[in-house]
């Protein structure tokens, strides 16, 4: 796996109020003296980006009240509307005080503003989390790319379904997301991984979101194919682990994996807790809005409530948040350090990652090329523990994962 590391030890505390004390909003400066720009999908696509856009407003302030940040997001139809997305991107040049630029997801089309943007201001730091692009692309414009481990979790997800009791594991995805390297070469190492694990692989199309049929109806979809799946792959009640490449496919699976009695849900494809999770249980979170504990809290007692416990799990933070947050802190912290702090230091942006998600544990490594066995030196990979609600961490951070399938393609 390259050089990991556990960024903190212990578990988090989903008993005590941790959430993000350390994080308090203070008073903006009259007039900062450098800006961050950042761009993240809406919540419709998304909301955990755009929430950690609004957590690191709420530290540091927004341009239009003299602070530091500028927001913007993507067009929800980003597939059609990418010369859009490239452009609103590149003008985040136009501002003279504009130091770093973040963003989550880094959607098709971010390499190439980023290109744009190097070109006319080679001065400007360019940060890209979760990227949908070819990872030697994204690395190319990038100063510094970081993704959650999608090679990691081709064995961790089904590893942990198996720990659930499934005995079918359900691929669900659609061809978009199958020609991304990285969600591609998950799916290969997942059937090898089930094929070890004992447990039978089977691959379903959905409806892409960003398809002619929307959102609404690739969620549709899902909430009539699951039952469906669930019948079919586990005829005699056997359990069965329904898995979606696409963030807007969890809420009506989890809506049916709840109302189920064989469903498995290991976690969504951008694990956390918001993901899916508060839709299809019907709960009003504003009042733990920042609180990741309290919001687990809530999410687990609505399971325990519909008998669901041990079936469905997450990562106790969600990454899209910690993501934009914490490489937006990073970028704060490299331009005010004048080089103490460096953007391609793996322990550096653990640092910055780590304000966002405290007590979790993370593990951390550089990327390494399949072709040709290169570490990267500006692309990092993350994953965290999963927390299976009603019955606690399941302990992935310490698992040895076999060598051989970090070399499946």
């Amino acid at each position: 796996m390259g050089r990991a590391f556990l960024l903190f030890s212990g578990t988090i505390a989903l008993g005590c109020a941790l959430g993000l004390a350390s994080c308090k909003s203070r008073p903006a400066a009259a007039k900062a003296a450098f800006h961050i720009g950042i761009c993240t999908t809406t919540v419709s696509q998304s909301e955990d980006s755009l929430r950690g856009a609004q957590q690191i407003i709420k530290e540091y302030g927004s341009v239009a009240q003299g602070g530091m940040i500028r927001h913007i997001t993507y067009p929800d139809d980003f597939m059609s509307q990418q010369e859009t997305l490239i452009s609103n991107l590149e003008a985040l040049a136009d501002d003279p005080l504009m130091k770093v630029v973040v963003t989550c997801d880094s959607l098709p089309g971010v390499a190439e503003a980023f290109r744009r943007i190097r070109h006319r201001r080679p001065d400007i730091l360019l940060l890209a989390a979760l990227p949908h692009e070819d990872p030697l692309v994204i690395q190319g414009a990038a100063d510094l790319v970081v993704d959650t481990d999608n090679i990691s979790r081709g064995y961790t997800i089904p590893w942990a379904a198996h720990q659930l009791g499934a005995r079918t594991f359900v691929h669900i995805s659609f061809p978009r997301h199958m020609s991304y390297e990285k969600l591609g070469r998950r799916r290969a190492i997942m059937e090898a991984a089930c094929k070890e694990l004992g447990l039978r692989f089977v691959f379903e199309t959905a409806p892409d979101p960003t398809s002619d049929v929307g959102v609404a109806g690739a969620q549709q979809f899902i909430l009539e194919k699951a039952p469906q799946w669930l019948r079919k792959y586990g005829p005699k009640g056997e359990k069965v682990c329904l898995y979606a490449t696409n963030d807007a496919h969890a809420e009506p699976l989890i809506r049916q994996i709840v109302a189920s009695r064989n469903g498995i849900f290991v976690e969504p494809d951008s694990p956390s807790p918001l993901e899916g999770f508060p839709g299809a249980l019907g709960l009003d979170l504003s009042a733990e809005k920042g609180n990741f504990p309290a919001i687990m809290r809530a999410i687990e007692g609505k399971l325990d409530a519909k008998g669901a416990g041990g079936r469905l799990g997450t990562w106790p933070f969600s990454t899209g948040f910690a993501f934009t947050a914490g490489l937006a802190e990073l970028g704060k912290r490299v331009v005010e350090s004048q080089g103490r702090i460096k953007l391609t230091s793996l322990r550096d942006v653990s640092d910055a990652l780590g304000k966002y998600t405290p007590g979790a544990r993370w593990e951390g490594s550089p990327y390494i090329d399949l072709g040709t066995g290169v570490r990267s030196r500006n692309q990092f990979l993350y994953y965290m523990d999963t927390y299976v609600f009603g019955r606690g961490l399941l302990g992935t951070t310490q698992l040895k994962i076999p060598h051989k399938f970090k070399h499946i393609r």
